[in-house]
């Protein structure tokens, strides 16, 4: 039987049906906004994998080309790898969901977002989200949902619930936000330096929003929701706990505390192996599996971190909650990079190399779902496996490293003045270490590299990550929390969120918040937004006594532009038949032209004379013949009384015969063939525009010149 549900959104709607398609799959929806409909699927294994110690979560978010009547690029015409923005969108449904599941809950799970209808108004990203938790709630999946989900943008101080895209180009606000009936549980996007006050606003104009939505949910497991499976709940026996708890007694802070990564993580690894040797021969290899061993040392070693944190305000490397670690930067590190910058912020180092490129460089991709379809400015995020002194598959960039990107990609471009600006801009970044907080390291380097490189900031941007450390009674109610600033891998792993905020000293422009709770109060937030506010503007001021303004001239290496404009109808002269003329340029000059519909022209080269040659030809098309002016000219046709010369782009005039040299000239075959060049002299514009030419006059007064010039070396 088929079931649906309306939820308002904002001035449309979402309509949210089951029981019509995908019955086989444990819990199936379609979700629609405007003619936008996302298909969505949850599926579940039986039972686990054995020795499985991690949760097996799969989210797939793919956009299909029928679904907007096109037909996929690329040569098979079909659908291949998972573009960026499905990436992306895969990992912003995953983040939500992925708490909501029962901690013993390890059975394969897999959700299959599939956009089979695209309007190119309404954004199927957020909807995809919506309708993973609709799929997941009605299902009989273990699962804590549901949670709601929307877009909110910003128009003239107005809040827009999941604007269109046409709205989303006056918006100065992209907030994606998923909470449930209380608490926030994760949001991401970015902002035209949006004030703090102003982004708690938005989030608490959010949770109101996704109200209704949450409410269609549940009156829809009423009347299609499956019962939850029963799984087995495995604990780990009280007496191994309290053997291990005596095993390692109280070593284990002293070992956290270790001063520098690599030490401390060696001295718990060698309580680790005490603890295995010791639990190994007091239960047998059958009891003490080395996934039991994990789970028992995950739980000693945050049970520790999180002690010294709430019962002792104390952080493993000695820092106070609110403090940064050491920084360190420096740039124009490399001799070649059109800009380059190394950030170090305590044991995280990020190498950022800046690129200026014409505009052709700019990527270009197919926008099933409507919005932009080019991008002028791009951050590339590699994490290598020796930044964290690990071997591992070398291949390459992974979701993670795709998301990160994304993050200091959208961060810094608001800063990036796109619109006026001729160059396409790359920052590529190579994290050379890391112990937390790669990406907000990556948002600082790239803003260094650029400004090296002479782009035109509008203002610096930084980053910073908040951490969460919370304790809960009996009754669920939160009891206490610390937030820690400038988070460390440890801090992530044991701690409770991972909340990344970048902006200027001016607002926000940035933000991407991962929990591993099920939610947290909105206030929580607002606690962490100015903590990352004051330890922003402090990275802000160290950055400005590295380097306080983009530098005035670009690198030595970097294209040089020469904008110029010709007539429209000069156009196709300038391009030539297939072509033709503007690649022989392009050859000659080794400079790249751009040439736009309104007539602009775009020359990008290195070197002087190369843009100089492209120059004065884009200029020929334009110019008019001056009387008195000598130009080189080029033999286009031969006629007994003469010959026409083209000295100008579709530009020629006439050499007669008595002017092609200073003594009497038989036949003009005896002088010049089609095709020869040589300088000519424009000695006259009748009154029709016929352009009457000499060469025996370009060469007198060559030869006067050169007189000149031997006279005056005589005299000296």
């Amino acid at each position: 039987m088929v079931h649906k549900v309306i939820a308002p959104a904002g001035s449309s709607q979402i309509t949210i049906q089951t029981g019509a398609w995908a019955r086989q799959a444990a819990g199936s929806i379609t979700i629609q906004q405007g003619e936008t409909i996302v298909l969505v699927a949850a599926v579940a294994a039986s039972k686990p994998k054995e020795g499985l110690d991690f949760f097996p979560l799969t989210v797939d978010y793919r956009e299909k080309a029928a679904a907007a009547g096109k037909f996929p690029g690329g040569y098979f015409r079909r659908e291949g790898r998972p573009t960026e923005k499905e990436i992306l969108t895969s990992r912003f449904i995953d983040r939500p969901l992925r708490p909501q599941f029962p901690d013993e809950w390890l059975n394969e799970t897999q959700i299959q977002c599939i956009v089979i209808s695209a309007d190119g108004e309404h954004d199927p990203d957020v909807l995809a989200v919506l309708g993973a938790s609709a799929a997941l709630s009605v299902s009989d999946i273990p699962w804590g949902g549901p949670l709601g989900a929307l877009r909110l943008g910003r128009i003239n101080g107005q809040f827009i619930i999941n604007p269109t895209h046409s709205q989303m180009e006056e918006s100065d606000l992209d907030l994606i936000y998923v909470g449930d009936e209380r608490n926030v549980v994760m949001f991401e996007g970015a902002a035209d330096e949006i004030s703090e006050a102003d982004f708690s606003a938005a989030m608490q104009f959010a949770q109101a929003a996704i109200q209704p939505m949450i409410a269609a949910q549940r009156e829809l497991v009423k009347i299609a929701g499956k019962p939850k499976r029963t799984f087995e709940v495995s604990e780990i026996p009280a007496d191994i706990i309290t053997s291990a708890k005596e095993i390692i007694g109280d070593r284990l802070i002293p070992a956290l505390t270790v001063e520098g990564k690599l030490a401390r993580e060696a001295a718990v690894d060698v309580l680790k192996t005490e603890l295995t040797d010791k639990l190994t021969e007091k239960y047998g290899e059958e009891i003490i599996t080395s996934v039991l061993l994990g789970d028992i040392f995950y739980k000693l070693q945050s049970s520790a971190v999180r002690s010294l944190l709430l019962d002792k305000g104390q952080r493993m490397d000695g820092r106070a909650l609110d403090e940064i670690r050491p920084i360190s930067m420096e740039i124009g590190v490399l001799p070649r990079s059109h800009g380059s910058s190394v950030f170090t912020r305590g044991e995280t180092q990020a190498l950022s190399m800046a690129t200026l490129g014409s505009i052709e460089d700019a990527q270009e991709f197919d926008a099933y779902t409507g919005g932009a379809n080019q991008k002028q400015f791009l951050l590339h995020y590699n994490f290598p496996n020796f930044s964290v002194g690990e071997t591992g598959r070398i291949s390459g960039p992974g979701r993670r490293e795709i998301g990160h990107g994304a993050l200091a990609e959208r961060s810094i471009e608001p800063m990036v003045p796109l619109k006026d600006y001729p160059y396409a801009v790359r920052v590529s970044t190579e994290i050379l270490e890391s112990n937390g907080s790669s990406s907000m390291a990556t948002v600082c380097a790239g803003t260094l590299s650029l400004m090296d490189a002479g782009v035109p900031l509008i203002r610096p941007v930084a980053g910073i990550s908040a951490g969460l450390c919370t304790e809960y009674d009996e009754k669920g109610e939160l009891k206490r929390h610390v937030i820690m600033t400038d988070i460390m891998g440890w801090e992530d792993a044991f701690g409770d969120m991972d909340c990344k905020i970048a902006g200027t000293e001016k607002g926000i422009t940035g933000f991407q918040l991962d929990l591993k709770l099920k939610g947290i109060p909105l206030s929580i937030i607002s606690e962490a937004l100015e903590k990352t506010r004051q330890a922003r503007l402090k990275i802000l001021k160290m950055m400005s006594e590295c380097i306080a303004e983009p530098r005035a001239n670009i690198s030595k290496y970097a294209p040089r532009i020469i904008t110029l404009k010709i007539p429209e109808d000069k156009i196709g002269a300038l391009i030539g038949p297939g072509g033709k003329n503007i690649k022989a340029l392009c050859d000659e000059s080794g400079c790249e032209i751009n040439i736009e519909d309104d007539g602009t022209v775009r020359i990008y080269g290195t070197g002087e004379e190369g843009i100089n040659i492209a120059r004065t030809a884009v200029e020929a098309l334009s110019a008019e013949i001056k009387v008195g002016e000598i130009y080189r000219g080029k033999v286009v046709s031969i006629k007994d009384f003469g010959c026409f010369v083209e000295v100008l782009p579709g530009k020629e005039g006439l050499v007669h015969i008595s002017e092609l040299a200073n003594f009497r000239v038989k036949q003009v075959e005896d002088i010049v063939r089609i095709g020869d060049t040589f300088p000519v002299k424009c000695v006259g514009v009748d009154d029709k525009g016929r352009v009457r030419l000499s060469r025996k006059a370009a060469l007198a007064e060559r030869d006067r010149e050169m007189k000149n010039q031997s006279e005056e070396t005589s005299e000296k």
